[in-house]
């Protein structure tokens, strides 16, 4: 709700704070007292488009302050906390700059932001309709919802969006592995060579340590052998016959034929050379093994360096180590594997996406259904209160048109719009295009009021809604906006007298002027001075007590 609105320097308003609060708000005042000036303020504050026509002249800056309370859960706390911008006391204070160069600056709390942050602010707090710039009704964009919320079709249609989105999501994988097979079908021939390379050499993990063992041991055999002869030599003496198992073998007799004498501690003795014994003949029976086990066949050793070499080749082709080759083999065989069943898997993915396309048909069809229906109520009840406000030959339309396939979204299978037609026979249009004036405000007045309890909470502006019309439609109009302002702030420019008696509050403009300057003020009226307004509004200039009886009348009728 709108609280307050400061306006320093607009046009001819020098000073001004408002204060505002809930329910019917009339400002009223003569042609030219700058009625429009406070719309204009109002529309600064909210993002419009800066002009600097707007700054009072002599001026250095113009500044306009609004400020709105929020309730819990207002919309625009989600927006705040998007931009880290803090709320203090529940209130919203939005403020925009205007210097004589041209340039702007805008705020929110104090926060300097961005007019498009103050634009998407303000399109959650006010929304104003007439010669002003208009939002909400007029923005096809909302016209879905408001059908949607008017025919209680919302949870419908977030199910039809789920469903879309089902769909999207299994096109998407069926695509995907589509062009994955198609790529895999290319690379064919390449991937059939460079398995059966694969199946050929059959890599095994370890396999590059082993090769290089026994690729080293191959190279350097003949040192090798050579050194296991001489250490076997040494341990059994070679030619001289006597060696390392002779000798341990020799002690311990020698030891044996005085254990008795030595006692007990030749026993520690004993054992060592046992030990020695066992150790030495564990040490030739290895030497004898490793020298079985060397082979110095050429052949052999040229025929582990060609696999090893081919390995290494392999590695560096396909950007991997030797010991990674098994995974890659694995990896290039399932690609074939799976261009072999490719067909099958993707006639499943088609198959699959196909059954979620029917699911979200059927319930888009089912949801352009029930909408049909809603449309319907919706039409009627509001051509029913076009004849009251002087609209009885115009014809309110809501027109769901299909859309081609490509054009299906989470919203459905057609696109919802307000439509209407002044006259009898003239082909239904957008409400901006073909309505003008007081009967665009007059229609949007007649929507408002049907759709009274599934719009937006928000404050609600109407710029003169009662021009060109009087009398009985006057008296709807403004009987059609006390009970569109009931729980809700309706702020009023007009001009009739059976619209402002049905006013909460009572605003007048006013312009004056010392000699030097003009002024517009505005002032809040209290009872008797609503009564001596309405009366002006009814006779003109010239105050009679037969128009101050007559705004009596409205207003106690009211």
């Amino acid at each position: 709700m709108l609280r307050s609105l400061a306006i320093r320097d607009v046009v001819l308003i020098h000073r001004l704070e408002l204060e505002f609060t809930p329910g019917l708000c009339a400002l009223t005042g003569e042609t030219g007292a700058g009625k429009s000036i406070l719309l204009d303020s109002l529309g600064l504050a909210l993002g419009n488009r800066a002009d600097s026509g707007l700054l009072r002249p002599g001026a250095e800056q113009a500044r306009v302050t609004a400020a709105f309370d929020l309730a819990n859960g207002h919309p625009v706390r989600d927006v705040l906390a998007e931009h880290d911008i803090e709320i203090d006391d529940d209130q919203l204070v939005m403020r925009r700059v205007l210097s004589k160069d041209g340039r702007g600056r805008a705020y929110v709390n104090d926060q300097p932001v961005s007019v498009t942050l103050l634009r998407r602010l303000a399109d959650h707090l006010v929304e104003i309709q007439g010669q002003f710039e208009q939002r909400g009704l007029l923005n096809a964009a909302n016209h879905r919802s408001l059908l949607d919320a008017y025919g209680g079709l919302r949870e419908r249609a977030q199910q039809v969006a789920a469903r879309y989105e089902d769909w999207r999501q299994a096109l998407d994988t069926y695509r995907t592995a589509q062009a994955e097979l198609e790529q895999a079908r290319q690379d064919e021939a390449y991937l059939r060579h460079e398995v059966d390379e694969l199946d050929q050499l059959q890599p095994q993990p370890g396999e590059e340590q082993q090769l290089a063992d026994q690729r080293n041991r191959l190279m350097n055999a003949e040192k090798l052998v050579d050194a296991f002869n001489a250490a076997e030599a040494e341990l059994t003496g070679g030619e001289q016959g006597r060696g390392a198992e002779d000798s341990l073998a020799s002690a311990r007799r020698a030891l044996e034929r005085i254990a008795d004498q030595a006692g007990d501690d030749i026993q520690a003795a004993l054992e060592a050379l046992d030990r020695a014994m066992s150790e030495t003949e564990d040490a030739l029976a290895r030497l004898r093994s490793l020298s079985s086990e060397i082979e110095l066949d050429s052949g052999r050793q040229q025929e582990i360096e060609e696999r090893y070499f081919a390995l290494k080749d392999l590695s560096r082709k396909h950007g991997c180590e030797v010991d990674e080759l098994p995974d890659v083999h694995a990896r290039l065989q399932e690609r074939l594997n799976a261009i072999d069943s490719g067909g099958a898997h993707l006639q499943a993915l088609s198959d699959a996406a196909d059954q979620a396309r029917q699911a979200f048909h059927e319930e888009a069809q089912a949801l352009s259904e029930a909408r049909g229906e809603a449309a319907g109520r919706l039409d009627a009840a509001i051509n029913a209160e076009l004849p009251p406000l002087k609209l009885e030959k115009a014809t309110f339309k809501t027109r769901l048109q299909p859309l081609e396939e490509d054009d299906w979204g989470p919203n459905g299978i057609e696109r919802v719009s307000f439509e209407v037609a002044t006259n009898p026979g003239a082909h239904p249009g957008p409400l901006n295009k073909i309505a003008s004036g007081g009967e665009l405000s007059r229609f949007l007045l007649a929507l408002k009021v049907v759709l009274a309890q599934v719009s937006p909470e928000r404050s609600l502006v109407f710029d003169e809604v009662d021009s060109g019309i009087g009398g009985a439609a006057a008296a709807a109009v403004g009987d059609r906006l006390a009970r569109l302002s009931e729980g809700r702030q309706l702020l009023v420019v007009t001009h009739s007298p059976q619209v402002a008696a049905r006013a909460d509050h009572h605003f007048r403009v006013a312009k004056a002027s010392d000699g030097e300057a003009t002024v517009t003020d505005v002032s809040q009226l209290s009872e008797d001075q609503r009564r001596e307004e309405i009366a002006r509004m009814l006779s003109g200039t010239h105050v009679t007590d037969e128009a101050r009886a007559a705004a009596a009348k409205l207003m106690g009728a009211a």
